[in-house]
């Protein structure tokens, strides 16, 4: 089997000075909260790919966007490796909502010191490097 490391990303969506995170159900990363994202695809930009990711996942519209940060990012159990770009957002409009319930049991907004547990992998390696998307 060939291994290879794929891009990744997650999107920080800021608002009232809170942060979205959603808790997992699909296969990977199952029980943790983690930022909307996904994967990045062929000739898509990482501004394009917050923008669809965030929009598919909570229905949501995001404005601001801007690089937080890069993780490297191995899921030991799962046999998968990423390279995740962090990417912060501000909140522009719409209502959250779950829109892959096979994907998703809920969002949340959450203050930063009051981060729910489990965070998925990208989010805790974030964290170990002081990420916080509220600092400029």
């Amino acid at each position: 089997m060939k291994k290879i490391v794929r891009v990744g990303f997650g999107v920080y969506v800021l608002k009232n000075g809170k942060v979205l995170l959603g808790k997992r159900i699909g296969d990977h990363g199952k029980g943790y909260w983690s930022a909307p994202g996904g994967h990045l695809e062929y000739g898509e930009s990482w501004e394009e790919g917050a923008r669809r990711e965030t929009f598919e996942e909570a229905g949501i519209k995001i404005k601001n966007i801007r690089l937080a940060g890069l993780t490297s990012d191995i899921h030991e159990d799962e046999k998968k490796h990423y390279v995740t770009i962090a990417l912060a957002a501000d909140y522009n409009s719409g209502d959250v909502k779950i829109m892959e319930p096979e994907k998703l049991e809920r969002w949340e907004w959450f203050e930063w010191d009051k981060l729910p547990e489990p965070l998925f992998l990208p989010m805790q390696n974030l964290l170990k490097q002081g990420f916080n998307p509220f600092e400029k």
